[in-house]
This record gives C-alpha cells, sequence and structure tokens, in this order.
C-alpha cells in the first residue's frame, strides 16, 4: 500500500482504494511472495484445532492473512479476507469442501483482490462487507452487529472505523463449538498494534479499539497481517519497562524464525504490551504527549477521550516513523 507523509498520499490512496491500480499494486506484491517463499507462502500453514472448530490462517503476498474457518461438526467453511483467491481454492480444494461464504474486513485490496475469482469459481458464493466501505464484488453489506450464520458458525460483524470508514471486524461466537469466542480483526487490532487511520479521525479510531478491548478477556484474536516481531519491537521502544511486552517481543520473534504464524494472541493479553490499547495508562502518555498535571507533583490529569485520542494519534504518527532493528 501507498506510504503515508507526503503531499502526495492522498493522490495515491484514492488510486489505490478506488481504481484499479490498487489491484495491479497488490497483485505485485502477491508476485513478490511467491517469488521470496515460493507456493509454501510467508508462514507455515498450521490449523488451530478445538471441538468443532478449525481456523487456518493463509499466508498471501508478503504479510497478509486469510483465514479459513470450519465448522468440522456440520463441514461448513467460510472464508475471511481473500487477498488471493489462488492461495484459498488450492487448499480448499486440499480440504475438498465448498466455502459457504466470505467475510471481508474492508475494502483495500490486499483483502478482498480475490473475491471476484471467488464468485467465478463458486457459483451462488455469498460474499459479505461492510456499510460504507465500497468492499469490491460484493453481494451482501452487513450492518453494525449484525449475524450472519452459517451452520454451526455465528458470526458478528462489528462496526471498527478507523483504518478504513467502513472496517468490520467479525466475531465468532465459539460456545457451540467448544472454543473461545473469535475475533478476525483485519486491519484494526494486530498482535502488538493497529491499522493505520487512514479514513477517520482519531478519536473514531479510538473508540473503535475501545469497543474490542472490552470483549471478552479470553476472546482470541486473529488480525489480518503477520505484524507481531515490528509492532512488538514499538511496543518495547515505548514501554521499556514492560515484562509482558518484552517476553512476547521474545517470543515472537522465536516463532518467525521458524516461520510459524504469531496468531492468535487474546484480549486478555493484548492488554497488557499493545501500546494503542494502553492510551490510558501513565507509561504511555508520559512518552508520547505533554500533558496538563493537576499541580507540581506527577499525578497526571485522568484522560478523557479527546486526550487518549491525541495519544492514539502521537502513537501512530511514532510508530509509522520508527527505525527497525529486526
Amino acid at each position: 500500500m501507498p506510504k503515508a507523509g507526503s503531499c502526495l498520499f492522498a493522490i495515491g490512496y484514492f488510486l489505490y482504494t478506488r481504481t484499479r491500480f490498487g489491484r495491479y499494486y497488490h497483485g505485485k506484491d502477491i508476485a513478490k511472495g511467491k517469488e521470496k517463499y515460493n507456493e509454501d507462502g510467508h508462514t507455515i500453514i498450521e490449523p488451530t484445532m478445538f471441538d468443532k472448530l478449525e481456523i487456518t490462517p493463509i499466508p498471501i503476498a508478503l504479510d497478509n492473512y486469510a483465514y479459513i474457518v470450519m465448522d468440522t461438526e456440520s463441514n461448513t467453511c467460510v472464508v475471511i479476507d481473500v487477498g488471493d483467491e489462488e492461495a484459498i481454492m488450492r487448499f480448499l480444494d486440499k480440504m475438498n469442501v465448498i466455502p459457504a461464504a466470505v467475510l471481508t474486513t474492508h475494502k483495500h485490496w490486499d483483502h478482498s483482490a480475490g473475491n471476484a475469482g471467488m464468485r467465478k469459481r463458486y457459483q451462488g458464493l455469498k460474499v459479505y462487507g461492510g456499510y460504507g466501505d465500497n468492499v469490491p464484488d460484493v453481494t451482501h453489506t452487513l450492518m453494525d452487529i449484525e449475524q450472519v450464520k452459517f451452520g454451526g458458525l455465528n458470526f458478528t460483524a462489528i462496526h471498527t472505523p478507523g483504518h478504513t470508514v467502513g472496517h468490520v471486524s467479525y466475531l465468532l461466537d465459539g460456545q457451540a463449538l467448544g472454543a473461545p469466542d473469535c475475533l478476525f480483526s483485519g486491519d484494526h487490532l494486530f498482535l502488538g498494534g493497529c491499522g493505520r487511520i487512514f479514513e477517520t479521525p482519531p478519536l473514531k479510531m479510538l473508540k473503535s479499539l475501545d469497543i474490542v478491548g472490552r470483549l471478552k478477556k479470553d476472546t482470541l484474536v486473529w488480525p489480518g497481517h503477520e505484524y507481531a516481531v515490528n509492532n512488538l519491537e514499538f511496543a518495547c521502544h515505548i514501554e521499556p519497562e514492560n515484562a509482558d511486552a518484552q517476553a512476547r517481543y521474545e517470543w515472537a520473534k522465536a516463532k518467525r524464525e521458524r516461520r510459524l504464524t504469531t496468531c492468535p494472541s487474546t484480549i486478555a493479553e493484548e492488554l497488557t504490551y499493545n501500546p494503542f490499547l494502553r492510551t490510558d495508562k501513565d507509561s504511555i502518555m508520559k512518552k508520547v504527549t505533554t500533558l496538563d498535571r493537576t499541580d507540581d507533583t506527577t499525578v497526571l490529569v485522568p484522560p478523557d477521550d479527546e486526550m487518549r485520542a491525541q495519544v492514539l494519534a502521537e502513537l501512530r504518527e511514532q510508530k509509522d516513523a520508527f527505525k527497525y532493528i529486526q
């Protein structure tokens, strides 16, 4: 995707999201991924198994994930964020299953470019996206908190604007499947990070992060990219005294050295080390912004949402400019 930071960004972003240039750009990323990793992808494919649920992250391009979500009791399958239909079809053919639906978190091509190919291959396939986001090749538009069910897979579309104006995170009810709830967060929430704030004010992104931060603490987070190492390196930079961030960083590096996925994490874990979910913490606020104080002591004024949104915006700017060691 085009990078922020110049007066040309708005033009580049428009071309990426609203024209075929974006699809072409993403196609080059797919080609780079195949050249670098062959057909194996950036991550070794390992399904996560529960009682009646199987979730398989599918590596796409250089760092994207799509997900194949299977109700093993009814043999019902849903695919999330088809950035490359060929990678998905190859795996579905091995499983000998036909998907019941595609769920798309947002319009960016690395999450949606395969929708057309999936509809062509699987006649009558339902493709879902959030309202107001102009997701390519959708057949059904979902409103906030609208539910869709396929076999035993019951998803709630949670409107999480920020990265895009109509971004949706999909919450899977795990209870009937013998599993925790699962949040497929696209480019909204990552392990140790959040998406760039492209299309809304920071306050709206903050509200969206607050929504997912209030989910059940054991909810599993399945993000749209393998960004854990870079995100956690930045988290350690922001909070060098945070032992949870440091431990998770070392764990993520060990995982990626073996080309293993770092997902899922849990909401509880993210709240301990993800700086973008910790905008009310003194250790974060002192690092990224100048704050008024109640008096001459070191006690900070309790942050309101406007102040936290300022912290979020400055934190995101620092993340964009951060120079990584890894």
